[in-house]
């Protein structure tokens, strides 16, 4: 078990494997581990952070958690309900689809269906909120989210013999992003360059950066509908002024592709949001951006996060490809 700083309770997520990945390697250029975030019990990360934050919470007495998210997020906050047997009421957009409706009303949470983004979503968590006891778990902007996401890199400096050259993690609200720098920040490797991909059409970490503020995008119109906030956290955008964080953003039919060629590689099947991510490497950006002296030309080892895949079938792909014409 890595080490869980602070010496808090036992975590509701495990200690999630890092492998090489040769298809990867061969198509970075480089040696690339995968950090395995889509066998966590929940299916992807969120686990560390949301776990960390309904335990906090359920210490301080909290009597019903309500959480808005549209997939992941959700299912972390009630796995953690269930841990802890309290209710929880999850409040998720239209766009969502079945698959994350059913494993909430499975894990025992009341499910709420209102507007077509997670920002519609959060909108009505907060009028929820009214009633004396209950405790929003915000997705990804929360300090104990935060927290419990920096056991990703802890679990990494242990993992790995020698420090990698760079971490590839696919960014939506900014939570993952905000945890891998905290984590960076406690194991002395807040050096390394992080590669932060999204979807065109969820991109509202890179215009944040441009703009130098927040920006909020006018809808979501990617099918990775897990990036789909429409304003990032500003802790995200603080994140940029403490380290080197390289934002890249790929099409839908690359993040699409990406899942389809990971799954033939590595025989897991991930969700488009996780896609954006492999599809730097697929796609040979990480070459182009050694080529453009953004990154070292000589890079030992890479790091990208496979954060999830919770809230996909072989059917979903097939229908993602039809709508995106790539069959």
């Amino acid at each position: 078990m890595a080490a869980q700083p602070g010496g808090r309770q036992k975590p509701f997520h495990v200690v999630s494997p890092v492998l090489e990945s040769l298809p990867l390697s061969k198509a970075a250029g480089t040696k690339v581990f995968m950090k395995l975030e889509n066998v966590q019990p929940t299916g992807s990360f969120k686990i560390r952070g949301i776990g960390h934050l309904c335990q906090e919470a359920a210490k301080k007495g909290c009597r019903r958690f309500v959480c808005s998210s549209g997939g992941n997020a959700g299912v972390a906050a009630a796995y953690a309900a269930k841990k802890l047997g309290l209710p929880i009421t999850v409040v998720i957009p239209s766009t969502s689809g079945p698959i994350p409706k059913r494993k909430l009303e499975e894990l025992g949470a009341t499910v709420e269906v209102y507007g077509k983004a997670f920002d519609d979503a959060n909108k009505k968590a907060q009028e929820l909120l009214k009633t004396e006891g209950w405790v929003n778990i915000h997705p990804f902007d929360d300090p104990l989210v935060w927290q419990g996401h920096a056991s990703l890199v802890w679990e990494l400096k242990d993992s790995l013999e020698t420090k990698p050259d760079a971490i590839v993690l696919s960014v939506g609200g900014g939570g993952l992003l905000a945890g891998v720098v905290e984590g960076l920040q406690q194991v002395g490797w807040q050096d390394i360059p992080i590669i932060a991909a999204e979807t065109q059409g969820a991109h509202s970490f890179q215009e944040a950066l441009k703009a130098g503020k927040l920006v909020t995008l006018p809808d979501i119109t990617s099918v990775a509908k897990c990036l789909g906030a429409k304003t990032v956290a500003a802790r995200a955008l603080e994140c940029a002024q403490q380290c080197e964080i390289i934002s890249q953003v790929v099409e839908d039919t690359e993040a699409v592709g990406a899942v389809e060629q990971f799954l033939d590689d590595e025989r897991m099947l991930v969700q488009p949001a996780c896609g954006a991510a492999l599809a730097t490497l697929y796609t040979g950006r990480l070459q182009q951006l050694q080529r453009q002296g953004r990154l070292q030309t000589s890079l030992a080892s890479v790091v990208v996060v496979v954060c999830g895949g919770g809230n996909i079938n072989t059917a979903q792909l097939r229908a993602l490809k039809s709508q995106l014409g790539m069959e």
